[in-house]
């Protein structure tokens, strides 16, 4: 037997999933960044945003993309 080793499968997802998860992971990551911080919303989208483009580990999203696809 497994022990019930939990096994993740890679599956096919629909499109307007794929977009709808990728805002709410960068919306996730700038309500994170902005909580208890001096910096504003707007800057902490904006930071998050553009690590995100750049595909940098700093960037929530990018990190919990990668910790899902492991």
């Amino acid at each position: 037997g497994r022990a019930g080793t939990v096994r993740r499968l890679a599956v096919d997802v629909s499109p307007l999933r794929r977009v709808n998860q990728a805002i709410w992971l960068l919306c996730t990551g700038a309500r994170e960044a902005a909580f208890r911080n001096i910096k504003t919303i707007a800057e902490c989208v904006a930071d998050e945003l553009i690590n995100a483009a750049k595909g940098s580990s700093n960037s929530y999203a990018i990190k919990k993309k990668d910790e899902l696809e492991r």
